[in-house]
């Protein structure tokens, strides 16, 4: 059955977002394995909230660690070092498990988010800005995700139109479009669910 990786071309660009309407759509299982940063409310809860699904759809954390850092320096601080066998898949189906940052963000001090994916074995989806700068920051993740024989499902854009970017990263990347999450004026559930159905078709997730 349906299960996705979503990763990003950098952080705060709106992949928890993105997750929380894919994980509505889907009526899909949720897993944030390593949380960093709690000050402002977990990832988790933020999917709770804008994708609508039953809270018993929101597995928990395998880490839940308190500074908003890089995963492997984040749980330096916390005393703890992440243990990549704890982050086995659980088999919850289906499922969307958000990354945190960008591809190559690191666990520990030697594994990478993306060497995890390569492990889980699933089709990963990648949300870029459209703004400058998004075509080096998409192709290099695409680059580093299929160095490692990953997967690439697809593109999914967050922020204004911008056709030639959307359309070069697409076509230079060899990879499909998906679709684009505008910026919401008020970001809420029905918000985000009408504007996930009008610019991404669902059968592009099946």
């Amino acid at each position: 059955m349906t299960a996705f990786v979503v990763t990003g071309t950098d952080t705060g660009i709106g992949k928890t977002v993105f997750a929380a309407a894919l994980t509505g759509a889907l009526a899909a299982h949720y897993w944030k394995p390593v949380q960093s940063g709690l000050e402002d409310g977990a990832d988790a809860d933020t999917v709770a909230t804008l994708s609508g699904v039953a809270r018993d759809l929101i597995l928990p954390e395998a880490y839940r660690l308190t500074q908003p850092l890089s995963p492997h320096r984040a749980a330096e601080l916390d005393g703890l070092m992440i243990d990549p066998a704890r982050l086995a898949l659980p088999p919850q189906r289906p499922l969307v498990v958000e990354g945190a940052g960008g591809a190559l963000v690191p666990i520990t001090r030697s594994t990478t988010y993306a060497d995890v994916f390569a492990w889980w074995n699933l089709p990963v989806i990648v949300v870029a800005r459209t703004g400058l700068g998004t075509i080096n920051h998409s192709l290099l993740t695409i680059e580093a995700l299929r160095a490692r024989g990953i997967t690439v499902h697809g593109l999914a854009f967050v922020g204004d139109a911008n056709d030639d970017n959307e359309a070069t990263i697409a076509a230079m990347g060899d990879v499909r479009r998906l679709g684009r999450l505008p910026l919401l004026p008020a970001l809420t559930r029905d918000s985000l669910a009408s504007a996930f159905a009008a610019a991404f078709d669902l059968a592009a997730f099946a």
